[in-house]
């Protein structure tokens, strides 16, 4: 026994892995955040229509979030080290290529082939830290150092963006990826071994195009509809897109290896437990860049300090991710999930008494209160929604947990994100589609500067009422859907097995559909 245990001991070698692996994973989470306070510097320099702004900031969080499930499937039939290799790769060509975008048009592509790869990254990285660290106890482990470094780079990323572009421009913020890049591609093929499955699913190529195409046609249409207002092609965009995304749907009704298996739907803890991975994100993407504009265009704070006032949010965030772990074991899941949710809701609805002569003491309160839940949230969503099913559907369960995550960063600054714009778009001077645009302009009379800071602050003010109702409503509804315990319902006999839920995390045992 004590000779088994020895052999499944990880070395030296798997713990350098893990650091070298844990590289690719804070920049794929870091850059899903990072422009929320350099959009101030982006706008400025670029100058980005509206909608083209709000591409920017989500045309990553969709390519990842679209491609993440395909990419785990591609993964285990070509080998997840190759794949994670070539990701990296052009995950430095995309950051290279975004930092000296000339033009919104090409900042946009760039951040696009970015997205493309951090799809490639996340399933990958999963599968090849699971190889490195057999034993079940071990493995977990360091599956909880993973999610936490992947949570900590969501909450540092403004952090970060802010104190670059305290000394430097605003590509700085995509250069600092090149470092770590090198770094992982001269040390990864000595410390990692190709890691591929025994039976790869088939990849349904048809469903990868018309799920990407359906959700980037219909948030077209709402972007276009709420910074332009109502017009025919936006419309019919926006129901092209609807119509490809029901599409999708029936179709993976009827494939042997779906890329989403939605009968898993059919369970309620599963169902909470994925819309807790994909609301609180939405909220915190939507409120974290509008408030970084409002730090800094409404009370004319330097990047610094806007930064600086992120902190203690991002630290609550973090340490919460941490602890949950061992608090959820004493209080359960369902408590667990019901405190995120309204600890959320609190923190979002703390945003309603800034105002455009002050808010800042509401601003750090709102952050520390609600990074609470989103801890709880990156903590717990996934293991939830894996243990509400059998073990044999433990890659499917896990896959759409953490694409739930990836669709919700981006849906927030898409869906929340469109309804400031049109508040402001209503309420504003209507002398330019956005807050810098307008007070950037010539001669502007102070009067419109006035008029339209209180149109980006009711905008901001609306969002975080919206969001923190709908949590609020689905922290109720997970009090009276869930059972007393979700975790003595998921552990009587149907929950998966260290080894499955491990690779489950971020869709890396898809072949098992």
């Amino acid at each position: 026994m004590s000779r088994h245990h020895a052999h499944n001991s990880p070395g030296p070698r798997a713990w350098l892995g893990l650091l070298v692996i844990l590289g690719p994973v804070l920049l794929v989470s870091m850059d899903g955040s990072i422009l929320f306070l350099a959009m101030s510097r982006v706008s400025q320099a670029l100058t980005p229509t509206a909608d083209q702004a709000l591409w920017i900031l989500d045309i990553y969080g969709f390519a990842v979030g679209s491609l993440l499930i395909a990419f785990g499937n591609i993964g285990d039939r070509y080998g997840r080290l190759k794949l994670l290799m070539i990701g990296t790769t052009a995950f430095g060509i995309g950051s290279a290529g975004a930092a000296f975008a000339p033009s919104p048009e090409l900042l946009i592509v760039a951040r696009a082939l970015m997205g493309v790869a951090g799809a490639t990254l996340l399933p990958s990285a999963l599968a090849v830290l699971s190889e490195l660290f057999t034993d079940p106890r071990r493995r977990a482990q360091a599956i909880g150092v993973f999610a936490a470094t992947f949570a900590a780079g969501f909450a540092i990323g403004p952090v970060a963006g802010g104190i670059l572009l305290e000394r430097f421009w605003w590509g700085s913020v995509f250069l600092i990826n090149l470092p770590v890049i090198a770094l992982f591609l001269f040390l990864a093929p000595i410390l990692l071994r190709e890691v591929r499955a025994t039976r790869p699913g088939h990849v349904d190529a048809l469903s990868v195009v018309t799920s990407a195409a359906g959700l980037l046609l219909m948030i077209y249409g709402l972007k276009y509809s709420a910074a332009e207002g109502l017009s025919i092609v936006p419309v019919l965009v926006g129901i092209t897109g609807l119509v490809l995304l029901a599409w999708f749907a029936r179709r993976q009704r009827s494939l042997q290896h779906p890329l989403i298996e939605f009968s898993l739907f059919r369970d309620r803890v599963f169902t909470v437990a994925v819309i807790t991975g994909l609301l609180p994100l939405a909220a915190w993407s939507a409120t974290a860049y509008l408030a970084g504009v409002y730090l800094q265009s409404v009370l004319d704070l330097p990047v610094l300090r806007a930064a600086l006032l992120a902190l203690p949010g991002a630290v609550v965030l973090t340490v919460t991710c941490v602890v949950t772990p061992f608090v959820v074991d004493r209080i359960g899941k369902r408590t667990a999930l019901v405190i995120c949710h309204f600890s959320i809701a609190a923190g979002l609805l703390s945003l309603l008494p800034t105002a455009i002569t002050g808010g800042i003491g509401w601003y750090v309160a709102s952050t520390a209160i609600a990074g609470v839940g989103y801890g709880i949230c990156f903590s717990v969503v996934a293991d939830t929604a894996v243990g509400a099913v059998p073990a044999e559907r433990a890659g499917s369960a896990g896959a759409i947990a953490e694409t739930s995550n990836e669709i919700g960063n981006a849906l927030g600054i898409a869906l929340l994100g469109s309804l400031a714009a049109l508040v402001f778009r209503l309420q504003g001077p209507d002398l330019a589609p956005t807050l810098d645009g307008t007070l950037k302009l010539p001669d502007l009379a102070p009067a419109a500067a006035v008029e339209a800071k209180t149109a980006f602050v009711t905008g901001l003010h609306v969002i975080a009422a919206v969001a923190g109702v709908l949590h609020t409503a689905l922290g109720i509804l997970a009090l009276r859907w869930l059972p007393g315990s979700v975790t003595a319902q998921t552990d009587s006999g149907t929950r998966a097995d260290p080894v499955h839920r491990s690779q489950g995390v971020r869709g890396a045992d898809q072949g098992d559909t």
